[in-house]
C-alpha cells in the first residue's frame, strides 16, 4: 500500500501539517477500492501483476478525497470519471481470474 509520503510526493505536499488527514484518507481509500473489488483474499493485492494497478487507485482515490473535500463549492459540479473506476474495473476482472483458479484447485 501507498504510504503517507508517496501521497505527500503525488500532490506535491510539504510539512506534516496535513498528516492525519492524508493518512485518513489513504485509509478510507484503501478500504474503498478492496471491498470494491474484493476481500477474501489478502494476498491477492501483494500480487506482482497487481500492485502497481491499486497502488495507482489509492493514490489517485486518495487524491481526490484532498483535494476535492468539500461536498459544497459555490460552482456548478461537474461529473468527472476518476481513473479509480476504470482500475477497479481491471482489479475486479484480475480477483475474479484468481478466486476462479483457486476454486479450481481446491476442487481438484
Amino acid at each position: 500500500m501507498p504510504t503517507l509520503d508517496d501521497l505527500k510526493l503525488s500532490l506535491r505536499l510539504d510539512g506534516d501539517a496535513d498528516d492525519q488527514l492524508l493518512t485518513g484518507y489513504l485509509n478510507t481509500a484503501k478500504s474503498y477500492i478492496t471491498q470494491a473489488v474484493g476481500t477474501e483474499s489478502d494476498s491477492f493485492y501483494d500480487d506482482v501483476s497487481v500492485v502497481d494497478l491499486f497502488n495507482t487507485a489509492v493514490l489517485a482515490l486518495a487524491s481526490a478525497y484532498y483535494n476535492y473535500r468539500s461536498s459544497l463549492v459555490p460552482t456548478t459540479a461537474i461529473s468527472i470519471d476518476l481513473p479509480v473506476d476504470s482500475i477497479i474495473g481491471q482489479l475486479r476482472g484480475l480477483y475474479d481470474m484468481k478466486m476462479e483458479a483457486i476454486t479450481d484447485d481446491q476442487s481438484n
